[in-house]
């Protein structure tokens, strides 16, 4: 039985491509694995936390050693680690914003990467901690990024995949919805999309 966490940073709802593209994916998962649950964390309404000295504070702290304050603090941030944690794959809608991610998006983020929980130093440099994992990324744009003179502007595909490497999830997969404000294009980018998911 699969475990899926869906992570939507886009704050329009059902009328987000990346919502929309998201849930095309959970689908086809649920698909080969009718088992599977799913853990839906909305990013644009529970106001995720931007880091404060506070939690980082909290972060550096032996457990052993943190207040009732620091605990408050880090609380946001152990039930994001518990939960990507736990989930077998985790699909993110990621809608392009400025060429790069949501600021919601960004704070979950710094929440999971953690010295000594979920990443490592040694003498051979950092190690990921989170293992067997698949991430998969729903990136809408209203451009189109994957090729031609704006392919260097995308933002989100190096960095997502960047940081979740570096977390130690290799099997990071980009798919797009774009085109989606491009006369001619976007009537027909949802339906070009959902036909390009492989799960497999």
């Amino acid at each position: 039985m699969k475990k899926i966490l869906h992570l939507i940073s886009s704050p329009r709802g059902e009328s987000s491509y990346s919502v929309q593209l998201a849930k095309a994916i959970i689908e086809q998962i649920q698909s080969t694995d009718q088992n599977s649950t799913i853990k839906e964390i909305n990013l644009a309404t529970s106001h995720f936390p931007h880091l404060e000295e506070s939690h980082l504070t909290s972060f550096f702290t032996p457990p052993e050693n943190r207040t009732s304050a620091n605990l408050s603090a880090i609380r946001h941030s152990d039930v994001a680690v518990a939960e990507i944690m736990e989930a077998d794959e985790i699909v993110i809608g990621a809608p392009m914003y400025n060429f790069g991610i949501p600021s919601a998006l960004k704070a979950w983020i710094d929440h999971i990467c953690r010295s000594g929980l979920t990443f490592t130093y040694g003498e051979n440099g950092p190690k990921g901690l989170i293992k067997n994992k698949k991430v998969y990324v729903a990136m809408s744009s209203g451009g189109i990024y994957s090729d031609g003179p704006a392919k260097a502007m995308d933002f989100v595909t190096p960095y997502l995949t960047a940081v979740f490497g570096f977390l130690g999830i290799t099997d990071v997969r980009i798919l797009r919805v774009e085109g989606t404000s491009i006369p001619g294009i976007k009537d027909q980018a949802m339906a070009k999309a959902i036909a390009g998911i492989d799960v497999n």
